[in-house]
């Protein structure tokens, strides 16, 4: 049977709305459906629904606006959740080491599939199955840090105090020394003085991305209360598409340094720069594998009701309902 009940939510606050549409919905059986009534588009609902229920809901405008929008809301067919690359890294350090080695991008492209990750370096996900469950057969080592395990306030420190600070620490060596390569062998190779340029740019977006985490994200992470739902979806999809940039940015920095190999009969200053900026790629990748795939997923799920940041789409913005 298929229900058509209308829901009037236009006098509940933003926190009703979300427990008394979520608790309509899962009340349904597959096929059923009823209509939601608001006073302004309540599309930041469907964000919510899409990060919760995945593509397990139907969502069709039957009224919008300019005083009233009217939503009906189904449910659908609701299939299991694959398991991502980010999530199997998080678990077990042996993991992530496999697919650092096998050249996965667990971090940026943490969402990937694991047939999806296969793929990309041509194997089957039998076969990266199999490899998987042989590094598992590897004794973990004893300085393993569990970061699953640990407390959203004390992930968010350890970021900050280690690899903020390391960024902090080695950023200006690495503007020096990319100016000081482009000034010596500019006569030789003029692209070194735009590479110094490009390095510039990519450090000076990275602290103004490290500024933003610990001034709005990482406060929330202390205390819960200073984040709405709605401001951590938001910030959660902004880092998250940030993260995305820095990556690009980085296979970039690496391509043109041809995988940060000096050439021959390189100066001190030239081989430094490459393993500076070879040394700032593993401490970012490991910074943003802690955050894509263990901080934001522990942020969100602290929410009523929880949020799943799998499905999360970064190029869409959620605003309050």
């Amino acid at each position: 049977m298929i229900i058509s009940n209308l829901l009037d939510v236009c006098n509940l606050t933003t926190q009703e709305k979300i427990r008394t549409i979520f608790e309509y919905f899962d009340a349904l059986s597959e096929g059923e459906s009823f209509i939601i009534k608001n006073d302004h588009d309540p599309k930041p609902l469907y964000f919510q629904l899409l990060t919760e229920k995945g593509d397990g809901f139907q969502w069709e405008y039957l009224e919008s606006g300019p005083q009233i929008w009217q939503v009906r809301i189904g449910r659908t067919h609701v299939s299991k959740a694959e398991e991502t690359i980010g999530e199997i890294a998080a678990k077990d350090i042996r993991n992530a080491s496999l697919l650092k080695s096998l050249g996965i991008d667990f971090c940026c492209g943490g969402k990937q599939t694991l047939a999806e990750a296969a793929a990309s370096i041509e194997l089957t996900e039998s076969e990266l199955q199999l490899k998987s469950a042989q590094a598992a057969k590897i004794e973990a080592p004893t300085n393993y840090l569990n970061f699953e395990s640990w407390e959203l306030d004390f992930l968010a420190a350890y970021i900050k105090n280690v690899h903020h600070y390391y960024i902090r620490e080695h950023g200006p060596v690495i503007s020096n020394l990319a100016s000081r390569v482009a000034m010596v062998h500019a006569s030789e190779q003029p692209e070194l003085v735009t590479f110094a340029k490009e390095v510039d740019v990519f450090l000076a977006e990275l602290y103004n991305h490290i500024d933003m985490e610990e001034k709005q994200l990482f406060p929330g992470a202390h205390n819960l209360s200073m984040l709405t739902t709605e401001h951590t979806c938001q910030l959660v999809q902004y880092l998250r598409y940030e993260h995305g940039d820095l990556g690009d940015e980085l296979q970039e920095l690496r391509r043109i340094t041809n995988n940060y190999v000096p050439p021959k009969n390189a100066c001190y200053s030239y081989i430094s720069l490459h393993a500076q900026l070879k040394a700032l790629e593993n401490d970012l990748l490991q910074h943003i594998h802690l955050e894509i795939n263990i901080l934001f997923p522990k942020l969100l799920k602290t929410y009523d009701p929880p949020l799943d940041s799998k499905t999360f789409y970064e190029d869409e913005g959620i605003s309050s309902i």
